[in-house]
């Protein structure tokens, strides 16, 4: 049986999360599963997650990839940060052909029904920001 939500003795170091569980003594987060109190080494540099990124601009949305989506979106005009998908350029290859019929531009697509629906079915999997601390936590413990 796993052990109930409750709020986390302080902000987890890894994704800012707050809430967690606590079980055999030990806290996780629930954002990003990174066990309470661990510190990532700051001698080594963070593993590299690849995202493809779908954002909304007015009623386009932008299909790109960055090993760096903080600092890639804060440089993206941008209304709204739909989702994040695993993957590199490969990836982002895969959905600039699927809904080329949709191409605005560049990488820039017209939100049809479409991609609305494949969007959506991204989202299912939770808020990008912590899919992406879920990623992270994973390759650290790796």
């Amino acid at each position: 049986m796993s052990a109930a939500l409750t709020r986390l003795p302080g902000p987890c170091l890894l994704c800012g999360g707050t809430t967690g569980r606590r079980e055999g003594g030990a806290w996780t987060c629930e954002s990003c599963e990174w066990r309470y109190g661990d510190v990532p080494d700051p001698e080594l540099p963070l593993p590299r997650i690849d995202v493809v990124y779908y954002l909304r601009f007015d009623r386009r949305v932008k299909i790109g990839t960055s090993r760096r989506p903080r600092q890639r979106l804060g440089a993206i005009r941008h209304d709204e940060l739909l989702a994040f998908e695993r993957g590199g350029r490969s990836v982002e290859a895969e959905r600039h052909r699927e809904f080329a019929v949709c191409r605005e531009g560049g990488e820039w697509f017209t939100l049809t029904d479409e991609l609305r629906a494949h969007i959506s079915s991204l989202r299912s999997a939770g808020d990008p920001w912590q899919l992406y601390a879920r990623w992270l936590s994973a390759a650290l413990r790796d």
